[in-house]
């Protein structure tokens, strides 16, 4: 079994479980998915009567490796970790989606699946679209394909910085990335996730993180108390991540400014931090 499951508590596996509602246009702003909400309306009122909410469950499988999609999911406040599995059922993330994306984007690419897993790492919703419809959509040679292949472009950023931080950085630093990267993603400077499911999400061990969280809290940048992590300071927190969050960031808000002008403040601030690698 995918040690990161055992990680997740009460988790729910049905990739289509969950409510099902055809939503209208005005559903979709800025506190729904960014990406979709800075499509031009004459582009996205071709396709929106096909995109349904779903719940989607902390643990759900959206996709397996090797599966044929038979979705994508554009979240909204759900998180989706994207992850690289080990014939041992070890896995590590190598990329996160939230509602500043898609999941599923090599079906807009001509790949009807992809060798990582999907999983919702953080309860919430989000918008489904048929496969079928999504082809149609990216085929019209529109608004929509030209933003998913910067978002693309972007992804593959995300998940070359991910695997040069954890290659070269500390625990400390991914820690901090990681913490950064779920607040971006989320309205409030709360995280529920449990050191044990952030040791599975970086691929090291569980001691590793509660020394590193344990620093953290006793420097009064987090609170830590039982799977719900509260970031107190997140100027600390990113005076003491590496290179690796900033840069993400940067080159997404330079791939993609119309869906940047969606994101909060704090997410957009990113940019601005200057490293030298």
């Amino acid at each position: 079994m995918n040690t990161l499951l055992k990680a997740l508590p009460n988790t729910s596996l049905n990739a289509s479980s969950g409510l099902s509602l055809h939503l209208p246009r005005e559903t979709l702003g800025t506190r729904q998915n960014h990406l979709l909400a800075s499509l031009p309306y004459s582009e996205l009122s071709l396709w929106e009567h096909e995109l349904e909410l779903v719940d989607l469950k902390l643990g759900q499988i959206l996709c397996e490796p090797g599966i044929k999609h038979t979705h994508v999911i554009f979240p909204t406040t759900a998180i989706v970790s994207l992850l690289y599995m080990t014939q041992e059922g070890t896995s590590s993330e190598i990329a996160v989606v939230g509602n500043d994306g898609v999941v599923g984007v090599s079906v807009f690419m001509g790949g009807n699946e992809t060798p990582n897993q999907a999983m919702v790492q953080s309860a919430g919703q989000g918008y489904r679209l048929r496969t079928q419809a999504a082809k149609n959509a990216v085929n019209r040679d529109g608004p929509l394909l030209q933003m998913l292949l910067r978002y693309t472009q972007a992804m593959i950023t995300q998940i070359s910085q991910t695997a040069v931080c954890n290659r070269h950085h500390s625990i400390d630093q991914q820690l901090c990335r990681r913490l950064l990267v779920g607040l971006d993603r989320l309205p409030a400077d709360d995280l529920v996730m449990t050191q044990e499911l952030l040791a599975s999400l970086l691929g090291v061990r569980r001691e590793s993180v509660t020394t590193a969280a344990l620093k953290l809290q006793e420097a009064g940048v987090i609170h830590y108390s039982r799977g719900h992590i509260t970031v107190l300071n997140r100027k600390s927190l990113e005076y003491r991540c590496c290179e690796c969050y900033a840069m993400v960031k940067k080159e997404q808000n330079r791939l993609m400014p119309a869906v940047h002008q969606y994101l909060p403040s704090s997410y957009r601030s990113a940019s601005a931090m200057e490293y030298s690698l």
